[in-house]
């Protein structure tokens, strides 16, 4: 219906020279935080002759309070080692049991597609256009299982980069803090634009290489091409579903252990060395929040992508053979680099943080910003890369939509997930009135917090769910579910800053782990403890961001299931899809069910090996004798590795059960029940631990006359809101931002799987 501005080789160019771009970057990010060194005053002068912008020449040992001390230096390189170690440690012992699984699935995906058509190698008339050939169904099997391999790859490595980057910037930000607050805040935040611009670009560079290889291939069939990219992403949220629950099991463990112990108990301060979990907490903030966060964001950004390129490839962009119109959401990521790249250099650059109060609206600003600019970019690379008028497949027909109908649905995605993430910032910051109510509940005791911090998750539900629904009547309305596909798109489009603030927070929160571990002064850790906090308030952000383009990435791929499995309508009334409706609204529950008891069957063992040590190691709580980390780090890998696997076998097998027993008319019930109910219980169980951990910080702060009438720590308050920030924690970092996996995965697997789903499903209707 026209042709495109932008060439098809202009789109070549575009594409990977973005993606090079955001590596460049990272490495130039890295480059900068790499200048503060784990050394001596002498070895700092004579790596940094000059004097240079942020402080990267002064001398690391020049604290404030005049001491001037090495053995700090010294001191604070050996927990990072030690964490760096145990972290990839238990990423390497993971890997190997999630290595085992992606060979035996990646064989699976080979012989059940490779059996829709009897392993035949004979060309097949194509789905959509009977009149025309396509390649066999034996082709769609091996360019499918070598998608997901790869997608399963970009996955590992992206949360494994991520890991490490962390564990080497945890004690640089904490050495930073020694000169301001400022300093600290711009060494923690390069650290995780290093993994944001990593995983962005990476995770579009391998998309396009795949599909450019592929193509030489499938040549003119563009349906079975792009149907073959959705193991992309298949795989990277296979990898991410264990990442996240295998890392949140992990992290929340000793998280629980350390904290009911030590501060509720032995009444000592959170990361304490004298805590024998005190390590393993550390190592989990990495191996849960940063590895697994990493994986899961990379997961929504692959579905997203394979959504729309699929529903793209059975309309007029397939049909015409468009190539720059069928990568638009390659596009828009691509654009989304080049955005966030400025966005970044405000917060580290344009402006200086002078002060505790300025963080968390740097980090605010990072969001709005990148928000706007890529407004503007996202209308730029629609106008060039999109017909005027185009058409979409809409359930059997043909919907013509004009390319500023195509902006609306990427702008709508966009800003909603600005609304998500301020609704978000406004129930678990401890700025606003929510948190502080919750802190308020504390006086009266435990229970009275618990009852305040889940009526606050419930809550935090409403707006987010009526943002999540205008996106979709919106987009739906002018493009149907390709209009669903990049309304995802447009809400990961600055994925790159996202991820930056995410991963800020738990850098942050091993910056302040070693300044207590290392015997730093009060001072210092305040600093940290502001870092900290504000990273808590980003950290729910990015929960947020993560649930709501799940959400909609869920929806898009819904629909291309839908249409790949060849089901004309889905008929709620109608037994076959009611049962598999109710049984996919429960299966969120069932499935945080095991998430929370694994993670309390493997705290209850880490409190156990934690008050033994206290009760049986002479001068421990004198601090005159060294606690046994290392037990405690195996108590969380072996229990992580252990409990994982129930929890994954659920998600990856329920649709291949009920697809196969029950048919794709039933499959699409349990779909469409699962993302109901799965999103209202994410966002509830991230929003209510993230409100009881700042209410807890807010307390030990003590910022405010109403906070000092709280505190100080180890008073009843502050207990009863530990106790609530402990029964928190597996809800905000292990069940919650696990669900959005569960939702998405489920989609992508049944999509991938759809035309034996089709052909050989439903085996008990059929029987009776």
């Amino acid at each position: 219906m026209g042709a495109t501005i932008l060439p098809d080789l202009g789109a070549q160019i575009f594409i990977p020279l973005c993606a090079i771009v955001g590596i460049l970057f990272s490495l130039v990010q890295w480059y900068y935080v790499s200048q503060v060194k784990l050394s001596s005053a002498r070895d700092s002068a004579n790596n940094n002759s000059s004097s240079a912008k942020n402080g990267y020449s002064d001398y690391l040992i020049e604290e404030e309070e005049g001491v001037n001390d090495h053995n700090v230096v010294i001191k604070c390189a050996e927990i990072q080692n030690a964490i760096s170690e145990g972290a990839t440690s238990f990423l390497f012992t993971e890997y190997k049991y999630v290595g085992i699984f992606m060979i035996l699935f990646a064989a699976l995906i080979f012989v059940f597609l490779g059996s829709v058509e009897g392993f035949s190698t004979k060309p097949q008339p194509c789905s959509y256009d009977k009149t025309k050939t396509c390649k066999p169904a034996l082709a769609t099997a091996t360019f499918s299982t070598i998608s997901f391999l790869l997608g399963a790859v970009t996955s590992v490595v992206s949360g494994f980069l991520g890991m490490k980057i962390a564990t080497y910037a945890n004690a640089r930000t904490t050495l930073e803090a020694r000169k301001g607050v400022g300093k600290a805040f711009i060494t923690a935040f390069r650290s995780g634009a290093v993994m944001g611009f990593l995983l962005a670009a990476n995770g579009l560079l391998v998309l396009f290489i795949a599909i450019n290889l592929f193509k030489l291939y499938y040549g003119e069939d563009w349906g079975g091409l792009f149907e073959s990219i959705t193991g992309y992403g298949l795989g990277g949220s296979s990898m991410a579903l264990f990442g996240r629950v295998g890392g949140g099991i992990y992290t929340k463990a000793a998280d629980v252990g350390a904290d009911l112990v030590g501060k509720v108990e032995r009444n000592i301060p959170e990361d304490d060395p004298r805590n024998p979990a005190v390590i393993a907490d550390n190592v989990g903030d990495n191996v849960g929040d940063i590895a697994g966060m990493g994986s899961d964001l990379f997961g929504s950004y692959a579905e997203s992508s394979c959504a729309a390129l699929v529903v793209a490839s059975i309309s007029s962009f397939g049909n015409n053979h468009e190539f720059t119109a069928m990568l638009y959401p390659l596009i828009v990521s691509s654009m989304g680099i080049l955005v966030c790249l400025i966005t970044t250099l405000f917060a580290t650059d344009f402006f200086e943080i002078k002060a505790v109060k300025e963080i968390e609206p740097a980090l605010k600003n990072q969001l709005i910003i990148s928000t706007v600019i890529m407004t503007f970019g996202i209308a730029i690379v629609t106008w060039v890369s999109v017909p005027a008028k185009f058409t979409i497949f809409n359930f059997g027909t043909q919907k013509v939509v004009q390319n500023w109908e195509l902006f609306l649905c990427v702008a709508v995605g966009l800003w909603a997930g600005l609304i998500i993430g301020f609704v978000t910032e406004y129930y678990t910051s401890n700025a606003y009135s929510p948190v502080q109510d919750v802190a308020d509940s504390c006086r009266t005791g435990a229970a009275t917090n618990v009852i305040f911090g889940l009526a606050l998750g419930y809550k935090s539900v409403i707006i987010p769910i009526f943002a999540i629904a205008a996106s979709i009547f919106v987009s739906f309305s002018f493009a149907a579910m390709y209009g669903i596909a990049v309304a995802a798109l447009g809400m990961l489009s600055t994925i790159a800053t996202g991820l930056a603030i995410d991963a800020y927070g738990p850098i942050s929160d091993n910056a302040g782990g070693i300044a207590e571990m290392a015997g730093m002064s009060h001072r210092i850790r305040e600093r940290t403890d502001a870092l900290d906090a504000a990273g808590n308030t980003t950290a729910a952000i990015g929960k947020g961001f993560a649930i709501g383009s799940a959400a909609l990435v869920s929806l898009a791929l819904f629909g291309a299931f839908v249409s790949r499995a060849g089901v004309v309508v889905v008929d709620l009334l109608t037994p076959k899809v009611f049962i598999g409706l109710i049984v996919g609204a429960m299966l969120p529950y069932w499935f945080s069910a095991m998430t929370m008891k694994s993670v309390g069957s493997a705290a209850l063992k880490m409190v156990e090996e934690v008050r033994r040590q206290f009760n049986t190691i002479p001068g421990l709580m004198e601090g005159t004798a060294k606690p046994d980390y290392a037990t405690c780090v195996k108590i969380s890998t072996d229990a992580s590795i252990k409990e994982m696997i129930p929890p994954g076998a659920l998600v990856m097998l329920t649709p291949l059960i009920v697809g196969i027993l029950f048919g794709v008319e039933t499959l699409s019930g349990v779909l469409a029940g699962s993302l109901v109910s799965g999103v209202q219980i994410a966002i509830s169980a991230s929003n209510t631990g993230g409100a009881w951990d700042n209410a807890k910080k807010y307390i030990e702060a003590g910022t405010s006359e109403h906070a000092r009438t709280l505190g100080p720590k180890g008073s009843d308050p502050h207990k009863a809101a530990v106790i609530g920030d402990t029964i928190g924690d597996p809800l905000k970092d292990t069940s919650g931002p696990s669900l959005n996996i569960l939702i998405k995965l489920m989609a992508v697997e049944s999509l991938v799987f759809a035309p034996f789903f089709a052909s050989h499903g439903g085996i008990l209707f059929k029987i009776f």
